[in-house]
């Protein structure tokens, strides 16, 4: 029996749970734009990124949140455009949630609803932010802690959240699997996005999973090698 005392307190240690973040992607509008629900086990959600705007693509999203019973507490856009922001005034009031962004992104933000109708989008209500993000911040999602980082280039005032403890982040439109955000959008800047990527993005580690705001998943150490924009491959 003194054998079983001393067995278990090990095991027990090196069996410890740790707690997780969870992320959730749906792809919306007509532009295949990545939202992104991510919560903990506490149940309290963050929604970033809402690119819903059919009836059909909103009731998606509520009846994930209702059959985990979420609580969303959190509205967050990593930028502005417009595929990235077509559920922003739907959250708000479904949700009682403020909106937040980089204060580079206000102009982008309030753009939106002049060219709007030009995309198809009649009926887009526009909405302005209620607090600002600043780089460095940290955004708590229940009890899982986020940093912001600031990566601007495919727009003045964009944003990534990463999850250090379990090495994932929301890149929204900077990295892509293969791909880098365009830069030839009003505010974009082609030598700063790379700049910002190589500095910034591959500052983490290789085993980082990236979420982006279009397309698949990827990786922060694929990407420093085989990215044709950015990789190490890029330059033979």
């Amino acid at each position: 029996m003194s054998q079983i005392k001393l067995i278990i307190p090990y095991f027990a240690e090196v069996t410890k749970t740790f707690p997780m973040l969870h992320i959730k992607l749906f792809t919306f509008n007509p532009f295949q734009e990545n939202t992104y629900l991510i919560y903990d086990e506490s149940k309290e959600a963050t929604l970033i990124d809402p690119g819903c705007f059919t009836h059909a693509e909103k009731r998606e999203l509520e009846d994930f949140i209702l059959s985990e019973n979420l609580k969303v507490t959190q509205l967050l856009n990593t930028h502005c455009h417009i595929d990235h922001v077509l559920g922003n005034a739907w959250a708000i009031k479904k949700f009682g949630i403020p909106l937040q962004i980089h204060p580079n992104e206000t102009s982008v933000l309030k753009s939106v609803e002049v060219y709007a109708p030009n995309y198809g989008f009649q009926g887009y209500e526009s909405t302005e932010a209620e607090k600002y993000l600043e780089e460095g911040q940290e955004i708590w999602v229940g009890k899982e802690k986020l940093s912001v980082i600031f990566v601007p280039g495919h727009s003045p005032g964009h944003v990534v959240f990463y999850h250090a403890e379990s090495k994932q982040c929301i890149a929204g439109d900077t990295l892509f699997k293969g791909s880098i955000g365009r830069t030839d959008l009003p505010g974009g800047n082609h030598n700063l996005l790379l700049n910002k990527i190589k500095n910034q993005l591959f500052a983490l580690p290789d085993e980082t999973v990236v979420y982006p705001g279009h397309g698949p998943e990827t990786t922060i150490g694929f990407e420093k090698i085989y990215n044709p924009f950015v990789g190490e491959r890029a330059f033979h």
